[in-house]
C-alpha cells in the first residue's frame, strides 16, 4: 500500500480501482457494497470490473517495463467498448473528450486515459513491480523510473532481499 500522493486528474480513478485489490492481504474492496459503491457499479457488474482492473494492472505493469502478472484481456480490446464524444464549452471553445455514457466505469476509465494521454500523464500511472503488491501510483521521480509504490516497503524489501542474496 503506498503512501504517495493520487495520481493527478481523473487518472485517480484508474489508480483507486487497480488499488481495490491488496494482493498482499488478499482483500478485495469489490466484494463489499461500499467497494463498489465508490465506482457506481453493482454486484452484478464487479466481473466486469475485475477483468478491467486486472488489464489496467497490465498495462500499469508495462509502463513500469515489467511482464504482465497475468493472462489478461488486452486494455485496447475492453476500451473499443467505451466510445468517447468530443465536447465543447460554449463559452471559450475548449474541447474535452467525455464518455459518450458516463455511468459505466468503462467509459469514465476510457475518458480518463484520453485526458491523460493529452495531459502527458498517462505513462507515468505505473504498478509497483513486487509480485505481491502491484498497487498502482504515481511515477513523480524526475526521470520517470520509479519502480516500486513505496521505497519504505516495497522498495526496502527488494533491497533487501539483493543484498542477502549477496
Amino acid at each position: 500500500m503506498s503512501e504517495r500522493v493520487p495520481a493527478p486528474g481523473d487518472l485517480a480513478l484508474i489508480q483507486a480501482l487497480v488499488n481495490t485489490l491488496d494482493i498482499e492481504a488478499g482483500v478485495d474492496a469489490l466484494d463489499t457494497e461500499d467497494g463498489r459503491a465508490s465506482f457506481g457499479l453493482t454486484a452484478h457488474q464487479v466481473p466486469h470490473a475485475r477483468e478491467l482492473r486486472e488489464s489496467l494492472r497490465a498495462t500499469l505493469l508495462a509502463h513500469a517495463g515489467h511482464p504482465a502478472h497475468q493472462d489478461v484481456t488486452p486494455l485496447g480490446q475492453l476500451l473499443a467498448r467505451a466510445p468517447l464524444l468530443i465536447t465543447l464549452d460554449a463559452h471559450d471553445g475548449t474541447a474535452r473528450l467525455t464518455p459518450a455514457d458516463p455511468e459505466p466505469l468503462l467509459s469514465r476509465v476510457a475518458a480518463a486515459i484520453a485526458e491523460g494521454l493529452v495531459a502527458g500523464t498517462w505513462p507515468r500511472l505505473k504498478a509497483c513491480e513486487a509480485s505481491t503488491c502491484h498497487w498502482a501510483y504515481y511515477d513523480r521521480s524526475p526521470a520517470g523510473r520509479g519502480r516500486w509504490c513505496s521505497m519504505a516497503v516495497c522498495g526496502a524489501r527488494a533491497k533487501m532481499r539483493r543484498y542477502r542474496a549477496k
